[in-house]
C-alpha cells in the first residue's frame, strides 16, 4: 500500500491533517512523540510529498472559482459581490459558474476548474456526498462551502443555522394564531432542505402542533416547482386544510404566490405566506412578503477572509484548522401574514 496524501496519514493515525503537515514540514511546534509517529507512518507507507503539486500550488493564478446552483438569485449575487470586495484587495479575481442545480454540470465545471489550477474554490454544492469536489479536497487547493455542506469531515464552511431559520418562520406564524401551516421544502438530499424541514418539524412539536405529512411537499428550488407544489396543496385543501404556507427558497416562494393568485385567493386574507431570501420584493403594490433572511454580506465577507487565510497558509506549506462557521438568520416582517382567531 502506498499513501499519497497527508489526509491519508491523518486518517491512519486519527489526528488532524494540519498536525501531519506541521510534523512533516517541521515548520511549527509539534510534540516530538507525534512527529516521530507521523514520520514513521510516512516511511512505512512510502509517502513522499508531491513536489509537482507543490510547485503548481505555489505558482498562483490569482483566480478563485465560485460555483453556484443559480447565480440569478439575489442571495448568491450579494455573497459573490462581498467575496470579490474582500479578495480583490489582494489581487485575486473571481471565476463564476452556474450548475443550474445539476450534479453532472457541477462535476464538469469542477473537473475543468481543477485543470485550470484555480487558487481556491467557493462551492454551493448540490452533491452532498462530496464526490464532485474530492480532487480539490484531497489536494492542496483551499475550498470553502456555502449554502450546502457535503457529508465529509474536515472542511471549511460558512452557512446559517437552517433549523433556527425554520423556527423563526413557524413561531412567527404561530404567534399570529396559525396552527395549520403547510411547507414547501427543497431537496432532502441537500443540507438546506433537510435542515429546514427538521426545523419546521421541531418548531411545530415544541408548539404542541401535530405534523400533518399531507402539508409537506418537495420542490427543486425553482419557481416552477414552487408553483406546482402550491397547486398540489391547494387541490387537497378540502381534505388537508391550512391557513398559512412556509416556502424555503426565493424562487419557490414566487411560484407559490403565483399559484395562490391564479386560484383567485388573496394574500394574506385567504392564505398567509412566509418566504425565504426575499429581498424587498412585493407581490403587488404596497405588499411585501414576510421572509426569513440570511446575512449575505456577512457570509460573503467571512468567506473572503477565510479564503485569504487559507491561501496564505497554503503558500507556506501550512494547513489551517478547518472552520465551520454558523451564522444567525433573521425574520423580516412584511404584510403577508394575517392574524387569525384561535
Amino acid at each position: 500500500m502506498k499513501i499519497t496524501t497527508i489526509k491519508q496519514i491523518a486518517q491512519e493515525l486519527g489526528i488532524s491533517a494540519s498536525t501531519v503537515s506541521r510534523a512533516i514540514n517541521g515548520k511549527s511546534v509539534v510534540k516530538e512523540e507525534t512527529r516521530q509517529m507521523v514520520l514513521e507512518t510516512a516511511r512505512k507507507y512510502a509517502y513522499t510529498p508531491n513536489e509537482i503539486a507543490r510547485s503548481l500550488q505555489k505558482s498562483s493564478t490569482k483566480t478563485i472559482a465560485v460555483v453556484l446552483p443559480d447565480i440569478s438569485e439575489t442571495f448568491f449575487g450579494t455573497i459573490v459581490n462581498e467575496i470579490d470586495r474582500v479578495v480583490a484587495r489582494q489581487g485575486y479575481m473571481l471565476l463564476l459558474a452556474d450548475t443550474h442545480e445539476k450534479v453532472e454540470k457541477e462535476q464538469r465545471y469542477l473537473e475543468m476548474l481543477y485543470t485550470r489550477r484555480v487558487d481556491a474554490l467557493v462551492l454551493a454544492t448540490i452533491d452532498c456526498s462530496g464526490e464532485t469536489v474530492s480532487r480539490f479536497l484531497d489536494g492542496h487547493t483551499p475550498v470553502v462551502f456555502i449554502d450546502n455542506v457535503p457529508d465529509v469531515e474536515n472542511v471549511d464552511a460558512i452557512t446559517i443555522d437552517n433549523r433556527h431559520a425554520s423556527r423563526l418562520a413557524i413561531e412567527h406564524l404561530a404567534g399570529y394564531g396559525h396552527r395549520r401551516i403547510a411547507a414547501i421544502i427543497g431537496s432532502e438530499k441537500e443540507t438546506t432542505g433537510a435542515e429546514r424541514l427538521a426545523g419546521y418539524r421541531e418548531a411545530l412539536a415544541d408548539l404542541g402542533i401535530a405534523v400533518d405529512e399531507r402539508l409537506i411537499v418537495f420542490g427543486d428550488y425553482k419557481q416552477e416547482s414552487g408553483y406546482q407544489c402550491m397547486k398540489r396543496l391547494l387541490e387537497q385543501r378540502g381534505e388537508a386544510p391550512f391557513s398559512a404556507v412556509y416556502v424555503i427558497s426565493e424562487k419557490m416562494t414566487y411560484g407559490a404566490v403565483k399559484a395562490i393568485r391564479e386560484k383567485g385567493l388573496r394574500i394574506p386574507e385567504d392564505i398567509s405566506v412566509v418566504g425565504f431570501d426575499i429581498h424587498m420584493v412585493g407581490i403587488e403594490q404596497d405588499q411585501k412578503i414576510t421572509t426569513v433572511r440570511q446575512p449575505e454580506k456577512e457570509i460573503g465577507q467571512k468567506v473572503g477572509e477565510l479564503l485569504l487565510r487559507c491561501l496564505v497558509n497554503s503558500t507556506e506549506d501550512e494547513e489551517t484548522e478547518h472552520k465551520q462557521i454558523l451564522l444567525e438568520p433573521f425574520l423580516e416582517e412584511g404584510t403577508t401574514v394575517r392574524r387569525i382567531l384561535v
